[in-house]
């Protein structure tokens, strides 16, 4: 759940600037019902670009969702081997390792069977592993198109998955956006992540810190 103030704060920087929006690798169905209180004033992205949103109704990137029937016959695999570990996300499912170490290896071997199987794709997340549909995009994609004629851009991230949204941050720089790569320090953000990063802050308390000045 947000940090309280989080939602509020979010809502106030989407008055304050051209766009504010949450780059997720959780579905928009999960986000809307978390960020509600900022209205739609916070553009959405979920399951790393594969949904967007409109009015809050998550809408899948065209080429993504012929690919939901073979999502759905993987995770009925999945649960039946590894149970409580699997988190079906529509156009995606994510198997999570963090209550559950020491079978780590085993669920990678598995999903790099299943996405060998399938045409999915395999992806490192935080604690967990996930198969997508093999569409091109990711954070970095929406970061990227969400900039796109702007003067500037800030990114804020703290798992594995956020690297992408700074390469899109490297190819608007590159472009001459001015941007800023923000890592929220936490004992599982990946250590090239706070490396690249421009600020590294503590916590999420430190990121809504952060916010707040921001928000004036």
């Amino acid at each position: 759940m947000p940090l309280p103030g989080a939602v509020e704060v979010l809502g106030r920087l989407a008055e304050r600037y051209g766009l504010v929006a949450v780059v997720s690798g959780r579905p928009v169905s999960y986000l809307t019902e978390r960020l509600a209180a900022a209205g739609d004033r916070v553009w959405l992205s979920g399951l790393y670009g594969l949904e967007g949103s409109d009015g809050g109704r998550p809408v899948a990137v065209p080429a993504a969702a012929r690919w939901r029937p073979v999502v759905g016959e993987v995770v009925v695999q999945a649960r039946e081997r590894f149970g409580d570990l699997v988190e079906d996300k529509g156009l995606s499912l994510t198997l999570h390792v963090r209550t559950a170490p020491e079978l780590e290896e085993e669920v990678r071997a598995w999903a790099a069977a299943e996405a060998a199987r399938t045409g999915l794709e395999t992806r490192p997340a935080k604690a967990s592993i996930e198969l997508h549909p093999p569409v091109p995009t990711d954070k970095g994609t929406v970061v990227e198109a969400a900039a796109g004629g702007m003067v500037a851009a800030a990114y804020f991230g703290d798992d594995r998955g956020d690297l992408p949204a700074f390469d899109g941050l490297d190819r608007l720089a590159a472009a001459g956006v001015a941007t800023v790569r923000v890592a929220v320090r936490t004992e599982e953000a990946p250590p090239e992540l706070l490396r690249r990063a421009d600020l590294v802050v503590d916590g999420p308390e430190g990121c809504l810190a952060v916010f707040e000045d921001l928000a004036g």
